[in-house]
Order: structure tokens, then sequence, then C-alpha cells
């Protein structure tokens, strides 16, 4: 996905003037949840994992944190941006070590280098789309029981190493209608959205429903205004998936 500055001021102002984040994120927070709202020390790190939703085209050499480059074209990007400017008197550094294909399994082989090493205050996953994706394809033998345990698995061995992390679980997401989702899709991928809700709730993480906010976008614009393939977000999805994150962390 590349955003180009056309595009994105285009898409941006579409999606700010018709749609209301904050009143979608309302409703929509697991229930039992407790409101939240992220803290950082002076310093701190903030990560962004995932897969290629959260890559977004980002440069994997140096990898380096604050940079345009390596934060890629997508979401992380915006939201990044919007947090280097909130947060400037604690100047933090901020990674995004999503990786274009991941699932679960494959976070948890690079975690040590690619997490725990880092050792973030905050921490945003976006996890689940090739899980079941793959599988759908046939790539993959995987199933929302291995997605819901290999991810609870992570999120533990990440909590036993860093106690103080505070979590963010993104809702995966699909819009169907597109080139490569269909409705055959939405009601066993919804398996794989619970699981990952439940996962939030077992964890006390803050919840980000893409899904839902992506769900009420449908009421302004075709799904592939937002995400042409049904996956991967355009200008004005990315754009949005960085309002919706910054309202669920009671930022924006």
């Amino acid at each position: 996905m590349n955003i180009s500055r056309r595009s994105f001021i285009g898409h941006a102002a579409v999606a700010s003037a018709a749609l209301s984040v904050p009143a979608v994120l309302q409703s929509c927070s697991p229930s039992g949840q407790s409101k939240q709202k992220v803290k950082l020390s002076k310093g701190g790190v903030i990560l962004f994992q995932g897969d290629s939703i959260t890559d977004a085209g980002r440069e994997k050499t140096q990898q380096l944190p604050n940079s345009a480059k390596s934060f890629g074209n997508g979401y992380a990007f915006l939201i990044a941006s919007a947090l280097l400017r909130h947060f400037d008197a604690e100047q933090p550094l901020i990674y995004n070590r999503g990786i274009s294909g991941n699932k679960v399994y494959q976070l948890a082989e690079r975690w040590q280098s690619d997490c725990i090493d880092l050792k973030p205050e905050i921490l945003s996953i976006l996890i689940g789309v090739n899980d079941y994706w793959h599988m759908r394809s046939g790539n993959y033998d995987g199933t929302v029981d291995v997605y819901e345990n290999d991810f609870r698995e992570l999120l533990k061995t990440t909590k036993e190493k860093l106690p103080d992390v505070q979590l963010i679980i993104c809702q995966p997401f699909i819009l169907p209608n597109t080139s490569a989702v269909d409705e055959s899709w939405v009601a066993p991928f919804a398996l794989y959205q619970a699981a990952a809700e439940k996962l939030c709730r077992e964890f006390n993480a803050i919840w980000v429903p893409f899904q839902t906010v992506f769900d009420e976008s449908l009421r302004y614009a075709p799904a592939t205004w937002w995400a042409a393939d049904g996956v991967h977000p355009s200008g004005a999805g990315a754009y949005f998936m960085a309002e919706a994150w910054l309202k669920a962390v009671g930022i924006g």
C-alpha cells in the first residue's frame, strides 16, 4: 500500500467528515473492560506488531525508531506521527516490527528480538487475518483453536518478561465484497475475532474494534474505498484505523 500526499489528504477529509469514530467506540468495547489510557515514561518504547497491514512496506534493513521509512506507509505511520507529537515531552522511541504474511506462530518465532529485547512500555498487536486466510487457501493447517492458544501463549510470555507492558489488542478485520474477500469469510472469521476479544479481556488489554468501525464505514462508502482487496487498507482506511486506535487508547 502506498499513500500519496494527495490521496491521504483527500481520503482523510472523507473519513473525518462522514464518520464519528468516538460515537462508534462508545458502544464497542468488550463487556467488562475498564476504561484505560496509555501512559509513557521518559524515553519509553512503543511497539507495533503484526502482519502486512502493520508492515505496510516498511524499511527492514535498519528498522530505526521514529523513522518515517521504518514506520511504513500504513496506519502505524499515522499513529506514530500522532504519538510523537502527543508524547513530545517524553520523547519516546517508536518501532514498527510488523512482517507481511505473519501468523501468530511466526510472531512467536521472532518475539525475543522483535519485542522482548526492545522492552516496550506500550505494545500494539494486530494479527489474525493470515491465520484464517492462509488456512482457507490451503497454505496453512491452523485452526481457530490454534490461533487462540498460540496467541494466549505469546501474551503470557510477554507479560512474564514484561510485567508492566500496556497491551493493545487490535480486532482483526475483513471487508467483504472486495477482490479477495466475499461473504463466505464472515462467519468463520468471526470466530477468530471472538478469540482475539476473549484474550483482550483475559489479559486486561485495550481493545481496538477495527471490524466494528469498518462496518460503520460501509454506511458512507463501499468496502473497496476502505480496502480494495478487503484486507489491506487504502489511504482512507489507514487514516480511519489510526483515528480509531488513538480514540481507543484515550489520546485522540
